[in-house]
C-alpha cells in the first residue's frame, strides 16, 4: 500500500596394425599357403548400471610375407582384435550427432530482433562443476544484525538502485558455479526487479510499504517492505544530452570478447540518440586518448564507426581515462540538460593510482558540478567488483553489470530514463520503528550504504542518485511486541533536487492493520521482493538465513513466475531451480 504522506512538488527528476608389404625381393612360389583364424565376436552384456561397458572383437584382413621351409610365402591371414574404448568414443560421438544433452530447464526473455548477441546467454551448467575465474575482487561488507528497538528505533541508510551484484550472481550460476558471498549484495538483488509500484501522478516520489508473516519462520517473524518510487519522464521529454563513452582497450578487454560486447552494448544506447545530443569517446589502455570529440547524436555512422573501430591494447590506465574523459565531458556540458560520463570496463587498473579512494577523489569535484557518471562492468575472471561500485557510488551514479545482450537492451533500452536522467541527489530514507509495537527489527541488505542516524538531515552527507522512474525497496524481519497494535512505524525519505539543489523531505506511516494475514495473500510483488532477498541470503551464507532452504525458495518463485508470468521472474526460479539441484 502507499502510505500517507505529505504532498510535494515534482522534483525536476555463466591402434593400427603394420601395412602389407607388396613389393618384397625375396621370390614367391606359385602356391599360397592360407591361414584362417577364426574370427569371434564376444558381445559383453551390458549391465543397466553400466551400459557403456561393451567391448566387441573386429576381424581384420592382413596380408604379409612369411618364409616357410626356406621359402618366401605370401600368408593373408583374419587377425581378431579386441577393440573397447575406440569404439565407446564412436558411439558416444554418434549418440551426441543423433540426440544433444538435455538441457537444464531454464525460462528467459525472448530475443529481439535487435543485432544479434556476439555473447549469447550461455547454457546452464549443473552449478559447482566449473573451474572458478580468478582475480575476482569483492568486499565483505558484513551481515546485518537484529537491533532491540528500545535500543536504537532508528534505521538509516541510503537508497541504492544499483544491480551489479545480481547480474554477476546470474553469470555465476549459469557458468555453472556457485557466486562467491562477498559479490552478493541483497539489495542489489532485490533492485533488479519491479516492485508494481505506481507512477507517482503529481509529485516527485511515492514512499510505499507493505508486509505479511514470514513462510519460512515459525517465531513470529513478519517481513516488511519499504519502497519509494520516482516520477517518470517520457523519453520525448527527456533533455538534450551530453554522453562521453570511457571506453577500457586494455589487454583484459580481449578476453572473452568483452570488448565485442561493450561495442554492442553500447550500439543500443548511440541508437537512441537525438539531433541535440553529443557523443565523445575516450579509451584508454596504457595511456588515454579522445577517439570521438563531441558528435551530433544523429551522425550514427561516425559515431558507430569509432566505436567498432576500437582494439584492445596495453596496460589499464583508468585513471588517465577517468581524467581525460571528465574534462572532455566538462567542455562539452549541456546547462540544464543531462550531462554524464559513462565508463565500460572490466574494472581493473594496474597503472597510475589504481585504488577506489584515490581515483574516487579526482571525479568528486565534476560529480558536485553536474557530471553524473554510470559505470558498467564486463567480463569474468580479471573483474574488479569493489571499484566499479564505488566509482559509482562517488560520482553521484549508478552501477550495472552486463553479462549478456538482453542485459544490455534492459539497461539501455528499457530503463533508458532510469540510466540518464537524474530525478534525485543524496536520497536518503530513516525509518523510525515504534518501540510500543515492534520488538527488534533487521535491515536485510544495504550493509554498505548505512548512514548514522544523526546524519539524516546533514546535507553534507553523500548518499544515492536517482533516475527517472526508478524504485528502490528495503526488506526489514521484524518481530512484534506480543498483542500490540498500531503504528509499526514512520518512513522518511530526503533528497535535493538536482536542479534547484532544493532539499525535499516526505513521510509516511504504516500501521499494524496495513499488514497482510499470510504471505500468500500479500501482494506478488511484495512475495517477489521477500523471495529474492532470501535468496541473496542464502547465496551470501547469512546466519540469519538458517531455516530457509533453496528447495523452499524454488517452490514459492516457481509459483510467482507461474502467476506474474514475468520473463526476469521464471529466470530467477530458473537460477534458484539450478542452485537448489
Amino acid at each position: 500500500m502507499q502510505i500517507r504522506q505529505t504532498a510535494v512538488s515534482p522534483a525536476h527528476n555463466q591402434h593400427k596394425l603394420n601395412p602389407s608389404k607388396e613389393d618384397d625381393p625375396m621370390k614367391i612360389k606359385p602356391f599360397t599357403l592360407i591361414l584362417l583364424a577364426l574370427s569371434i565376436i564376444l558381445l559383453a552384456a551390458c549391465s543397466s548400471a553400466a551400459p557403456e561397458t561393451v567391448q566387441v572383437e573386429v576381424t581384420r584382413v592382413v596380408t604379409e610375407i612369411v618364409e616357410v621351409e626356406g621359402e618366401a610365402v605370401e600368408v593373408t591371414v583374419l587377425v581378431v582384435e579386441t577393440v573397447s574404448e575406440a569404439i565407446e568414443s564412436e558411439i558416444a560421438a554418434e549418440e551426441t550427432m543423433e540426440e544433444p544433452a538435455a538441457e537444464a530447464p531454464i525460462a528467459v526473455a525472448p530475443q529481439t530482433d535487435s543485432a544479434e548477441s556476439i555473447a549469447p546467454m550461455p547454457t546452464p551448467s549443473p552449478v559447482g562443476t566449473a573451474v572458478p575465474p580468478a582475480d575476482m575482487f569483492f568486499q565483505d561488507y558484513g551481515v546485518n544484525p537484529y537491533i532491540l528497538t528500545s535500543a536504537d528505533n532508528l534505521s538509516t541508510f541510503s537508497l541504492d538502485v544499483d544491480t551489479g551484484s545480481y547480474s554477476i550472481a546470474r553469470r555465476y550460476i549459469n557458468d555453472g558455479l556457485m557466486p562467491p558471498p562477498n559479490a552478493i549484495r541483497v539489495e542489489e538483488f532485490v533492485n533488479s526487479f519491479d516492485q508494481g509500484y505506481l507512477n507517482p501522478p503529481d509529485t516527485g516520489f511515492a514512499v510505499y510499504a507493505d508486509g505479511a508473516p514470514s513462510p519460512f519462520h515459525n517465531d513470529g517473524t513478519y517481513f516488511l517492505r519499504v519502497g519509494v518510487q520516482g516520477y517518470d519522464v517520457e523519453e520525448e521529454f527527456r533533455p538534450a544530452a551530453a554522453l562521453t563513452f570511457v571506453i577500457d582497450v586494455s589487454g583484459s578487454m580481449g578476453q572473452d570478447n568483452r570488448l565485442g560486447l561493450v561495442k554492442e552494448s553500447l550500439q543500443l544506447l548511440v541508437d537512441r540518440m537525438r539531433s541535440d545530443d553529443t557523443v565523445a569517446i575516450v579509451v584508454y589502455g596504457s595511456n588515454a586518448r579522445v577517439v570521438l570529440n563531441p558528435t551530433n547524436g544523429s551522425d550514427r555512422s561516425t559515431i558507430l564507426s569509432a566505436i567498432y573501430g576500437l582494439n584492445s591494447e596495453g596496460s589499464t590506465n583508468l585513471e588517465a581515462g577517468l581524467n581525460l574523459g571528465y574534462e572532455l565531458a566538462n567542455r562539452a556540458y549541456k546547462p540544464g540538460g543531462i550531462n554524464r560520463v559513462i565508463i565500460a570496463s572490466d574494472g581493473v587498473a594496474n597503472v597510475g593510482n589504481t585504488g577506489p579512494e584515490a581515483l574516487a577523489a579526482q571525479i568528486r569535484g565534476y560529480a558536485d558540478s553536474g557530471i553524473s557518471l554510470t559505470t558498467i562492468g564486463f567480463g569474468m575472471g580479471n573483474y574488479n567488483d569493489v571499484l566499479m561500485e564505488q566509482l559509482a557510488d562517488n560520482g553521484d551514479g549508478n552501477y550495472a553489470y552486463v553479462d549478456n545482450m538482453d542485459e544490455a537492451e534492459r539497461l539501455f533500452v528499457d530503463n533508458l530514463m532510469s540510466t540518464l536522467q537524474t530525478i534525485a541527489l543524496d536520497a536518503k530514507i530513516q525509518v523510525e520503528f515504534d518501540a510500543n509495537v515492534v520488538q527488534q527489527y533487521r535491515l536485510i541488505g544495504y550493509e554498505n550504504r548505512a548512514i548514522a542516524d544523526q546524519d539524516f538531515r546533514n546535507d553534507d552527507i553523500d548518499a544515492a542518485e536517482f533516475g527517472a522512474g526508478h524504485s528502490a525497496a528495503a526488506i526489514y524481519a521484524v518481530q512484534f511486541v506480543p498483542g500490540a497494535n498500531g503504528r509499526i512505524g514512520t518512513v522518511n525519505l530526503r533528497w535535493q533536487d538536482p536542479d534547484t539543489r532544493r532539499v525535499q523531505e516526505i513521510s509516511g506511516t504504516f500501521n499494524t492493520w496495513d499488514l497482510s494475514s499470510s504471505f500468500e495473500s500479500a501482494p506478488t510483488h511484495f512475495q517477489l521482493a521477500v523471495v529474492t532477498s532470501q535468496f541473496a541470503e542464502l547465496l551470501r551464507g547469512s546466519y540469519w538465513a538458517e531455516g530457509v532452504t533453496y528447495n523452499d525458495l524454488r517452490i514459492w518463485a516457481d509459483r510467482l513466475a507461474a502467476q506474474m508470468n514475468d520473463a526476469d521472474v521464471h529466470e530467477l526460479a530458473s537460477l534458484i531451480r539450478q542452485v537448489s539441484s
